[in-house]
């Protein structure tokens, strides 16, 4: 195996394990709430210690890796984030006490977010390297790390205690996770002028960078906000079961898998532009379809057009950030904390729109952003630099 070759497996394997851990503890959240005897209010606020972690430490990943280089900072993220999730367990279960739960899980957050930034800088530096479009599909497979962590925890609830199944299948995750960043490419010494405190507040004073993390941002809008309401959404528009609810969710899930899979050889085909503003467009008129719609049926549809259109708006606005492979950490960095912000403020405001207007309605914010997505894309799409 070449060593772009066993780069590229150890970056899949990243984002795999990545989304393995993050989806055993999210099979776990009901347990944890039961054990603490905390309402749905409760829960969601005792998330948000996870969310703020990982936001407050974003601005600061570039610099680890410019530092440590990716597969360092995965490494010693793969450790904090396996930790925190134990402790996590055993505080809420065996111990009972939620502000150590809210303080693990800040950890947790803080780890979890180092180690997307590291994990995409690497795969950045592969797919440059390779000359062939590889981001949408490594993002694929934390969407694969996600069902398998479901899956297992399917299987696992009911007969193996929170404790020993999160600590059971950290262990797995961190020596899997540790023998996969072996084949990193191996860390670029910054040239000469390059720190990483500079190279970090270059990259928050450049206008490109900023103008493609604000089209990051509404792409991750429309990721999030499914991720978050378009179970509700379906509920409450359509009176659907809670149970066909969840499977709306799935199906936007799946039709966005299938793109970021299939998504690789149409952007080398056409060009990163013309995929960004159509993403965005069917994005829009997903959404669009979904609430007007109707009928369920039709909703559905704009369901799965929702998912095609969402799937690729991050992972191109990753790779074009690390095109200058020297700026390239810092640069993702910027583009990842803009981003997470649309995953962590989304809920509220649609939340508190949906209490105005209705649920279903409410998604109608995130199709009007899809208009300045298309219109920065045009703007800050560029060619990849040959490897």
């Amino acid at each position: 195996m070449t060593p772009l070759a066993r780069a590229q497996a150890g970056s899949v394997v990243a984002f795999a394990t990545n989304g393995l851990l993050a989806a055993t503890f999210i099979s776990r959240i009901p347990a944890l709430r039961e054990g603490l005897g905390l309402s749905n209010s409760a829960v969601g606020l005792m998330l948000l210690a996870m969310g703020i972690g990982s936001v407050s430490a974003l601005p600061l990943a570039g610099g680890l890796v410019m530092r440590w280089g990716a597969a360092q900072v995965v490494r010693r993220c793969a450790v904090l984030c396996a930790v925190a999730l134990c402790l996590v367990a055993v505080s809420g279960t065996w111990l009972g006490q939620v502000w150590l739960v809210a303080l693990f899980l800040v950890a947790y957050g803080v780890g979890y977010g180092v180690w997307d930034v590291a994990m995409n800088v690497e795969g950045a530096a592969v797919e440059r390297r390779g000359g062939k479009t590889l981001m949408p599909q490594l993002h694929a497979m934390w969407s694969v790390g996600t069902v398998l962590g479901g899956l297992l925890g399917i299987a696992l609830v009911g007969t193996v205690s929170t404790v020993w199944h999160i600590a059971g299948v950290a262990a797995v995750a961190l020596a899997v996770c540790w023998w996969g960043t072996a084949g990193f490419l191996p860390a670029e010494v910054p040239p000469d002028g390059h720190s990483p405190r500079r190279e970090l507040i270059a990259a928050w004073r450049s206008p490109h960078t900023l103008l493609l993390g604000l089209m990051v941002l509404a792409f991750a809008a429309a990721e999030g906000s499914a991720n978050d309401w378009v179970s509700l959404a379906m509920i409450d528009g359509y009176d659907v079961s809670h149970r066909v609810g969840v499977a709306c969710y799935a199906a936007f899930v799946l039709c966005m898998s299938i793109a970021r899979f299939a998504g690789a050889k149409v952007i080398d085909r056409v060009g990163r532009q013309p995929v960004l503003v159509t993403s965005a467009g069917l994005a829009g008129a997903g959404i669009i379809l979904a609430v007007l719609a109707g009928s369920f049926e039709l909703a559905l549809v704009g369901i799965a057009l929702w998912g095609f259109g969402a799937a690729l708006g991050f992972p191109l606005g990753i790779s074009i950030a690390a095109d200058d492979e020297s700026r390239a950490a810092a640069r993702v960095s910027v583009v990842s904390t803009l981003a997470y912000g649309a995953f962590l403020g989304f809920p509220p405001i649609l939340g508190a729109v949906g209490d105005q207007v209705g649920t279903l309605r409410a998604l109608l914010v995130v199709a009007v952003l899809m208009l300045p997505a298309a219109a920065l894309a045009v703007t800050v799409a560029r060619r990849r630099t040959p490897p």
